[in-house]
């Protein structure tokens, strides 16, 4: 626990940056995921969603590149986050640096699956399938990447919780916000094994089992974009106020 963190305007800065920076990742997520791959990708149905894919493959790329944007600005986010966080605890911070590293490679090898999709619905050198197997394969390229970005959240839940430690434990951030992005990190790990363990029961968690995942994510980017970090001066013995 730290006792002492004296806050100077760039740390304050780099927050407001970390902040910012968090935001363009949830909205990047959001408009990848809500706006082009619920849209496009009908369950069940391989042809139908080959056929979305063909109809709207710019809105298909630019969920590609906008997917690889954020995950660019998780480099300097993690190295940002760490910076701030290190005088609560180096090593805690420095696995929440890694975590979040490892949860963007694993994320970003996973595009290639929407790449394999792209190239099965509209290379030439597939002349010798039919177009139903060249809809299947796509279809299964697709079904691939959501098991993998499943993969991906199991680490990014890890993440959050070491996030929500950090917090609880910095004093100069909201205990609230250690709270709420504690349970993102719950509700993370807990809809990825469900993937795994139990896939009908995890349908029935879905989307509903991201919302806390989502008020808890957007809170703290919030904070950091527009309150920063402000100074704490807490000694052990005084009690944590949310």
């Amino acid at each position: 626990m730290v006792d002492t963190f004296e806050m100077t305007s760039r740390p304050i800065l780099k927050s407001r940056i970390a902040g910012l920076l968090y935001l363009a990742v949830i909205a990047g997520g959001l408009f990848a995921e809500i706006g082009v791959r619920q849209q496009l990708i009908v369950a069940g149905d391989p042809s139908g969603t080959a056929l979305n894919i063909l109809a709207n493959e710019s809105l298909f790329r630019a969920g590609l590149a906008i997917n690889l944007a954020y995950l660019l600005c998780n480099i300097p986010f993690a190295v940002l986050f760490f910076e701030i966080f290190k005088p609560v605890n180096s090593m805690l911070a420095r696995l929440m640096m890694m975590g979040i590293l490892v949860t963007t490679a694993i994320e970003a090898a996973n595009l290639f699956h929407m790449l394999d999709a792209l190239d099965h619905l509209t290379g030439s050198f597939q002349t010798g399938l039919t177009l139903a197997q060249r809809h299947d394969l796509a279809y299964a390229s697709l079904q691939g990447f959501a098991s993998g970005f499943a993969v991906s959240l199991a680490f990014f839940g890890g993440v959050c919780l070491l996030y929500g430690w950090l917090i609880f434990e910095s004093r100069f951030l909201p205990g609230l916000i250690g709270v709420l992005i504690t349970l993102a990190g719950i509700c993370y790990l807990i809809n990825s094994f469900a993937l795994f363990l139990a896939p009908e029961f995890a349908q029935s968690l879905f989307p509903y089992i991201l919302l806390p995942s989502f008020v808890g994510e957007l809170s703290l980017a919030l904070w950091l974009t527009v309150m920063g970090v402000k100074s704490a001066h807490a000694s052990p013995s005084k009690k944590r106020g949310l």
